[in-house]
C-alpha cells in the first residue's frame, strides 16, 4: 500500500515546533520513539556511512541530562555572560517532556566526503525523526541552545572532536492545539526555474 502525496504532503506542512513547557508530561512508549529512529536510519547518505547517531535519555535520565547541561552552562559560561535565568531554563527545561535525544554526526571514515555532506544527512534523520512524530501525534522540539554546540557538551557526550551535535531533541505530548504553520518569503522568491 501507497501512502498518497496527500498524506505525506499533511504531514509535511503540519509539523510544528512545540516548545518543551508547553508539554503536558505525559510518557511516550519507548516502542514509539524507537520507530521514529528507524524512521531517522533510512535518511539519505553519501558512500553509506550513515552519519547520524542518536542518544536517549527517557525517565529519570531526562531530569540528569538537563541537570548535567545546565551544569555545563554555569562551569563554562563567563561570569560577566552568566545568566541565572537561563541557568534554570536550561535546568528545568525537560520538566515536562517524555524523552531528550541529543542527534550528532559521527564523521565517517570517508574523508573524500565533505563533513558538510555528513551533517546534511545527519540534519535530513533528524526530520525523519520529526516527521514521524508529527504522524503519532508526538510534540518535538529541536533545540540548539545552552551548550549544545559547545566543546563541553562533545565531551560530556564523549565525542570525538570531528563529530559535530547538531541538535537537542525534546519529545512529548501537548494540550495544545499547533499554530497554524506560515512562511515569511513567497516560493516564486526562492526557486529559479532555469
Amino acid at each position: 500500500m501507497h501512502t498518497s502525496f496527500s498524506e505525506i504532503s499533511n504531514i509535511i506542512r503540519n509539523r510544528r515546533t512545540t516548545k518543551p513547557g508547553k508539554m503536558n508530561g505525559q510518557r511516550i512508549p519507548d516502542e514509539q520513539v524507537e520507530k521514529l529512529l528507524e524512521l531517522a536510519d533510512w535518511a539519505p547518505t553519501h558512500g553509506h556511512t550513515e552519519p547520524w547517531r542518536f542518544k536517549v535519555y527517557a525517565g529519570d535520565k531526562v531530569q540528569d541530562f538537563c541537570q548535567a547541561h545546565a551544569e555545563l552552562y554555569r562551569k563554562h559560561t563567563e561570569q560577566e555572560k552568566y545568566l541565572q535565568e537561563k541557568y534554570d531554563k536550561l535546568l528545568y527545561m525537560g520538566d515536562k517532556v517524555s524523552h531528550v535525544i541529543v542527534a550528532y554526526m559521527q564523521r565517517g571514515n570517508l574523508p573524500k566526503i565533505p563533513a558538510l555532506e555528513e551533517i546534511a544527512a545527519t540534519s535530513c534523520a533528524i526530520q525523519n525523526l520529526l516527521l514521524g512524530a508529527t504522524a503519532l501525534g508526538i510534540a518535538s522540539y529541536w533545540g540548539s541552545g545552552g551548550m549544545a554546540y559547545r566543546p563541553p557538551m562533545k565531551e560530556l557526550l564523549q565525542l570525538r572532536e570531528e563529530d559535530v551535535v547538531l541538535g537537542i531533541l525534546y519529545l512529548g505530548y501537548s494540550d495544545t492545539p499547533a499554530t497554524v504553520g506560515k512562511r515569511i518569503v513567497p516560493l516564486e522568491e526562492k526557486v529559479v526555474w532555469m
